[in-house]
């Protein structure tokens, strides 16, 4: 066994194109370090519908020049079979370690390939790359981004011609055509060929932020603004300046990209600490508002002053809020979201008879809902613009909330007190998530698998009425790997993450309020309930 894992190293080292996972690999083949090599050779990344996501490091189960060029070959081979042997692939890249090589890696196939590649000219939001694949009449579009995963992690996400991230058969294609390819030496690399795009992209989608917009509305609201470490500042800066708002307040340490994201333990606005500086910028300038986005910027984070400090608003919260603000300027189409979200979005739409839509989790679900109008997942995800982006956008979804929170502003109300209204009119939806992060994936397996042997029949004392394993399709929608429980007045979803070694559950509870007086004890009995729910939870999962 060690001499076969030694020996398909070597093979690997052969023909790895990039210096420095040569010498990382030849360090472990002469150090004789087989743990690290079994790990690094005990199979190979799985391209999925979230396309390739992983830890940068030699070998065919990390992220490298290897492991891309061999998905670059099967997307090429994929596009080939689809009848599009000379189609434009757009590319677009992040601020992390090893992005710009990927992405030239990634245009130097698809030119080997016969395909025509265009690499964007810097390193720019997903949404740009997402708006790119329309504007441009793409065939397809791949963006370099591990969006807020650790330092250590890159990834490869692609987009289809619609401008839509893909979705099963398309990963399977793209997955065969990988396997099919037995050696680098076999995938041409020109050294050119490819174009690389100067601005005017970025200034169409500058130019389209606008639409977001209602002509003459109220651009009065102060921001803090954090990149975290992204590539975010300078188009929202932009979109900012070019909408007539007041200059965002940046929080300087965070403000310019650096892929080592050197004041974040993770560079995601949910985890706890990411908005600390945030919130301290905040305190001494004053805003009306904080706003950050991920380091792709395809996320938005809003957090609002809450009595003497800052909170950041839960993903939930602000979908219902811009879910509101649209349909009172009078929006239509398909309001969508993903069916971990909040179940406001649904009573909202009902309420201003506009279709409402669940799907499965991830935006490449939520923006081919039919007729989609407005879509928001509770991680933080908004599509407000889906002509433009057929994703999620943290740059127009910030203008839009700032558009909001000026609107109230010019009331002397807040975003506070519209949730407060929709409380009222709705019931007080509340939610919570309870995640597991593992070293160990087979734990998460584990759990699942023991909730589906001994599912619960009751939680925080409230009776399980219907117990659903997605994995058989539900209410419609493909099959997933997940667990849906609906219980009186609450409601929970089970199931691992796509992107990170993690169990996350979902939960709701919905709590009817008479009157705003009323609202203090519903956030009591919601809290109460939410916090009774984890506990049950947890020990069903036995993590």
């Amino acid at each position: 066994m060690h001499a076969d894992v030694i020996a398909t190293a070597k093979t690997w080292l052969a023909e790895d194109p990039d210096p420095e996972t040569r010498a990382e690999l030849a360090g472990l083949i002469d150090a004789g370090d087989v743990t690290e090599l079994t790990a690094r050779f005990s199979g190979t990344l799985q391209f999925g519908t979230a396309g390739l996501r992983g830890e940068l490091g030699a070998g065919p189960m990390r992220m490298n020049r290897a492991v891309v060029i061999r998905a670059a070959a099967g997307l090429a081979a994929y596009l080939r079979k689809q009848g599009h042997e000379d189609g434009l692939v757009v590319i677009g890249y992040d601020a992390r370690h090893k992005s710009a090589d990927f992405a030239r890696d990634t245009a130097a196939v698809l030119t080997g390939a016969g395909l025509r590649a265009a690499v964007l000219p810097r390193p720019l939001p997903t949404p740009v790359l997402a708006f790119a694949v329309r504007h441009l009449g793409a065939v397809a579009g791949v963006e370099v981004t591990a969006s807020h995963n650790p330092p250590r992690d890159n990834g490869y996400k692609v987009y289809l011609g619609d401008g839509s991230q893909i979705v099963p058969p398309a990963d399977t294609g793209i997955a065969a055509g990988i396997d099919a390819v037995r050696s680098l030496a076999d995938v041409p690399r020109p050294d050119g060929g490819w174009e690389v795009l100067g601005d005017e992209v970025l200034d169409a989608y500058l130019a389209r932020t606008d639409a977001v917009l209602a002509p003459g509305s109220a651009r009065t609201a102060r921001t803090v603004y954090t990149a975290m470490h992204g590539v975010g500042k300078d188009v929202l800066l932009a979109a900012f300046a070019r909408a007539g708002f007041p200059a965002p307040v940046l929080v300087a340490a965070q403000a310019e990209p650096d892929p080592d994201f050197p004041t974040v333990a993770f560079p995601n606005p949910e985890e706890p600490g990411a908005m600390d500086l945030a919130f301290a910028t905040a305190r001494e300038a004053g805003p009306d508002l904080v706003i950050a986005n991920d380091p792709d910027a395809d996320r938005l984070a809003v957090a609002v002053r809450d009595g003497a400090d800052w909170r950041m608003l839960r993903g939930d919260e602000v979908g219902a809020l811009l879910a509101a603000h649209l349909v009172r300027r009078g929006a239509r189409g398909t309001f969508a979201e993903s069916i971990v979200s909040s179940s406001l979005l649904g009573r909202i739409a009902e309420r201003a008879g506009l279709r409402h839509t669940e799907t499965l989790t991830g935006f490449k679900w939520i923006a081919r809902a039919e007729g989609l109008r407005y879509g928001y997942e509770e991680a933080l995800g908004y599509c407000v613009d889906p002509d433009g982006v057929r994703d999620k956008d943290g740059i127009t979804a910030a203008l839009l909330v700032t558009e909001l929170a000026s609107e109230l502003k010019e009331e002397g109300r807040t975003l506070l007190d519209l949730l407060d209204d929709l409380a009222v009119e709705h019931g007080l939806h509340a939610t919570d998530q309870l995640a597991v992060r593992v070293a160990d994936l087979s734990l998460i397996t584990d759990a699942m698998r023991g909730l589906r042997e001994r599912p619960p029949g009751a939680l925080a004392g409230l009776p399980v009425t219907r117990a659903e394993d997605l994995t058989h399709g539900a209410g419609g929608l493909p099959p997933t790997d997940g667990l849906r429980y609906t219980l009186d007045g609450a409601r929970v979803v089970v199931r691992p993450s796509g992107t990170e070694p993690k169990l996350k559950c979902y939960l709701e509870v919905v709590v009817p309020v008479a009157s705003r007086a009323g609202l203090p004890a519903a956030r009591a009995t919601a809290t109460d309930r939410l916090t009774r729910i984890k506990q049950d939870l947890s020990a069903a999962l036995g993590l």
